[in-house]
């Protein structure tokens, strides 16, 4: 019992300094702090865990992509590719709420790090002119780059749930096949409302590159999709190898893009990164995450219960899908006496909502920075969207 009211501490220090618009990366820095003293952990073992953070290839990686995303961003932005592209897809989708979620449903294919700042700028494009709060567009774009974890092979969330319980990866997707329809469902039933019928069609003058073949503005934005999904190659490499041919073909010279450097390499991504993952490092290396799991099976709590509460808890605690999973469900399986795919599938519906709620989803806290948004603005519509998929998780299991 101790020890999960630690963790409820962290986790409302980590809320209430969020609220008060603390940067995020300092907050879980602190929160780290924390969390290493509550658990006493050894001064080896911290020193240990910030070598860990700085060093390990999640940590580099993450740093290369939010990095390069941002290069990335602003040049597509300077050189009014994002702009011709809105266009684009106005002209291609009609509709005004399609065009919006347009952008992070496509991105969302990508099981990247840092894929939900690659959108922002694009839903924020394609927003203008619309009355539509900083709070609605985060949820949107935060949102709707999220039904595919469900059931895409590509993320390793499922591969890793088919991998420990045995279940054929075909069960697994078809019984979230649900769960995806439901965040599309959720998602426009809690934003864009007052927004309908086709898009006006524009009479902007496109960018000189494109003003003969506006469609030619996806060429970026495709080429990192194939280079990521059909090549298989990482997320940081697809977008130099895209990033390098924009540079010579927009003419950029040496100060230009020693400036757009600098807007790439901002001390603000570093702290964000160092932040969560430093987080990430403490949950694992303090016990954390293992004394949470003894404290229900110490409790002698019903399956049921801790098939809902261990995976939603461990999901808010560290944001991410294989952290929930690795985390829980190999004690759920013992627990049950061998994996059942309906404790299997109510376990992952709630282990993801917690990850969709948690202060330390990567996704959220890049849509909140970049927009600028009040996080509870967020949750107001992320919490609604969450109870229907629990609910429709309850009832899965009884039908299952």
């Amino acid at each position: 019992m101790y020890d999960f009211l630690k963790i409820l501490i962290i986790f409302s220090v980590i809320i209430i300094l969020i609220r008060l618009k603390l940067n995020i990366g300092y907050v879980l820095t602190f929160a780290s702090a924390l969390l290493a003293f509550l658990f006493k952990m050894s001064l080896e073992t911290i020193i240990n865990t910030i070598k860990q953070t700085i060093i390990d290839p999640i940590t580099v990686k993450l740093f290369f992509a939010l990095t390069l995303i941002r290069i990335f961003e602003i040049v597509l932005r300077e050189k009014n590719v994002l702009a011709v592209m809105t266009e684009s897809a106005r002209a291609i989708l009609k509709k005004k709420k399609a065009v919006i979620v347009s952008m992070p449903t496509l991105i969302g294919l990508l099981p990247s790090l840092g894929g939900a700042y690659f959108s922002a700028p694009m839903v924020e494009e394609s927003t203008k002119n619309l009355r539509m709060s900083q709070e609605e567009k985060s949820f949107i774009n935060y949102w709707f780059r999220h039904p595919w974890e469900f059931i895409l092979p590509l993320y390793p969330g499922i591969l890793l749930v088919s991998a420990i319980s045995h279940l054929e990866l075909r069960t697994l997707i078809i019984s979230n096949i649900i769960y995806s329809l439901l965040i599309f469902i959720t998602g426009f039933i809690l934003s864009m409302r007052g927004i309908k019928g086709e898009v006006e069609k524009s009479h902007k003058k496109v960018n000189k590159h494109y003003s003969y073949h506006p469609y030619w503005s996806f060429i970026p934005l495709i080429l990192v999709l194939f280079i990521v999904i059909v090549l298989g190659i990482e997320l940081h490499y697809a977008l130099a190898v895209t990033i390098i041919p924009l540079l010579i073909f927009y003419r950029y010279k040496i100060p230009h893009i020693v400036r757009i450097l600098k807007h790439g390499f901002a001390l603000e991504v570093i702290v964000l990164i160092f932040g969560v993952m430093l987080f990430k490092f403490t949950m694992e290396n303090s016990g954390a995450v293992a004394k949470l799991s003894k404290f229900f099976t110490d409790e002698g709590l019903p399956l049921l219960p801790i098939s809902l509460i261990l995976p939603l808890i461990t999901g808010l605690l560290t944001g991410i899908t294989v952290g929930f999973v690795s985390a829980s469900f190999p004690l759920l399986i013992a627990l049950s006496d061998g994996a059942k795919l309906n404790l299997i599938n109510l376990a992952f519906a709630s282990g993801y909502i917690g990850v969709l709620l948690s202060p330390v989803h990567l996704c959220l806290v890049l849509t909140k920075e970049y927009f600028k948004a009040d996080l509870w603005g967020i949750y107001k519509k992320i919490i609604p969207g969450c109870l229907v998929i629990l609910i429709c998780a309850l009832l899965l299991y009884n039908f299952l």
